[in-house]
């Protein structure tokens, strides 16, 4: 803000000379050339005059006239010309000053948005202390302290692009506030400039893959594995190619990933425990085997008054009959032409302890998804079945949006 005062003030100055300098420059010039120019019409008039008189005969001495008139001219002109000058009053001047002040910066204050000047200013000055804020999750940010760090990023990042750290920081930023375009693009930024940096990698890769995009997934594994060949135990890159190995089926490979993970956290971490759910939940899909299992199928279509977002999935879930909201069982599709048909087994259940073949009535739901959470939100799309028996077939129309 000191720079902008300055400025003004600066600019302010200038205004102010271009009042003054005109009246203190060129005024005794323009009244002489005022006088002159004055003497100069009537003796012209004048002159006129005695020609017109002297064609009507009313004129007997016209040469004396026009001495005398050329006298009277000359007499006009005061002897000390060259040294009369103008004073102006200063006390004419200031009232002028104290307007064109005034004007200035009222009509700033009025329309120069000054108070969202100085809040961004604060904001930006904060960034330190937001910064440390968000790494403490005992003292976590509220929504208006997100947004706030957010700005004061991109404005930092804005005069200082380069600043790898900082767009890894947006990135983050973008994944917590569901903001998949701001983190795709803070990452891609991050890693085009640091790309043998493993937390950018890493950050990076999960971020491609926490989007859920087809497309992107085979990138996101790329990136992860290059993190495990700079450091073959990084326990949070082996959970993402795990957890992304299972959702594709391929449950040995997931459980090759969560066996490495067991062997470099040793037994006694709080997480054998889950590692140890998740790879017996990893071996019952495998030897039962997608051929084997009891399925439903469901084909999904789209209401006429349904507009696709750019980009987003469908979730399929299956509810239990009395259509509690926690999905049973659920995949995720990418956003294609409708109508399509897919079919839903024990492969799909959220919970080992409690497969979809555990349903014998089931409903299923299909909804537009935009944020990657599997619970519905308002505003969300979607539509859902009759209640049919587990092996059946079922049509589903998303045509409702959820209030």
């Amino acid at each position: 803000m000191t720079i902008f005062w300055v400025i003004s003030a600066l600019l302010v100055l200038v205004a102010m000379a271009i009042f003054v300098v005109p009246m203190y420059k060129g005024k005794e010039q323009d009244e002489i050339a005022s006088r002159d120019e004055l003497n100069k019409a009537f003796f012209k008039d004048r002159m006129d005059e005695l020609k017109e008189e002297n064609s009507e005969g009313l004129v007997v001495n016209k040469d004396e006239l026009v001495v005398e008139l050329q006298q009277s001219l000359l007499d006009d002109v005061p002897a000390n010309a060259e040294q009369t000058k103008t004073t102006v009053s200063t006390a004419m001047l200031i009232p002028g000053l104290i307007l064109l002040v005034g004007v200035s910066f009222g009509m700033y204050m009025k329309v120069g948005s000054l108070d969202k000047v100085q809040a961004w200013n604060e904001t930006v000055a904060r960034l330190p202390e937001l910064s440390q804020r968000l790494m403490d999750e005992s003292n976590p940010l509220s929504d208006q302290e997100m947004e706030d760090l957010t700005l004061a990023l991109r404005t930092r990042l804005h005069s200082n692009p380069n600043d790898a750290t900082g767009w890894l920081l947006l990135g983050r930023i973008g994944m917590a506030n569901r903001d998949a375009e701001t983190a795709q693009d803070a990452m891609n930024r991050a890693y085009r400039l640091d790309p043998t940096n493993p937390e950018v990698m890493l950050s990076f890769g999960q971020t491609l893959m926490m989007i859920g995009d087809p497309a992107q997934s085979e990138r996101a594994r790329v990136l992860l594995r290059s993190v495990l060949r700079v450091d073959h135990t990084n326990i949070r890159a082996l959970s993402l190619l795990a957890f992304d190995s299972f959702e594709s089926g391929d449950f040995q490979q997931a459980i090759n990933y969560w066996s490495m993970m067991q062997q470099i956290i040793g037994k006694d971490d709080p997480r054998a425990e889950m590692l140890d759910r998740s790879i017996a939940r990893a071996q019952s899909q495998l030897d039962r085997g997608k051929n084997t299992a009891t399925s439903v199928s469901v084909t999904v279509d789209l209401g006429s008054s349904v507009q696709l977002p750019e980009q987003g999935l469908v979730f399929v879930s299956v509810h239990s009959a009395d259509g509690a909201p926690m999905p049973v069982a659920a995949r995720r599709v990418p956003l294609s032409a409708f109508p399509f048909t897919i079919t839903l087994d024990d492969n799909d259940s959220m919970i080992p302890e409690r497969p979809m073949t555990s349903l014998q009535d089931m409903i299923i739901k299909a909804r537009i998804d935009t944020d990657g959470n599997v619970m519905t939100r308002n505003g969300d799309w979607y539509g859902q079945s009759d209640v049919i028996s587990l092996g059946g077939s079922t049509n589903v129309v998303i045509n409702t949006k959820y209030q």
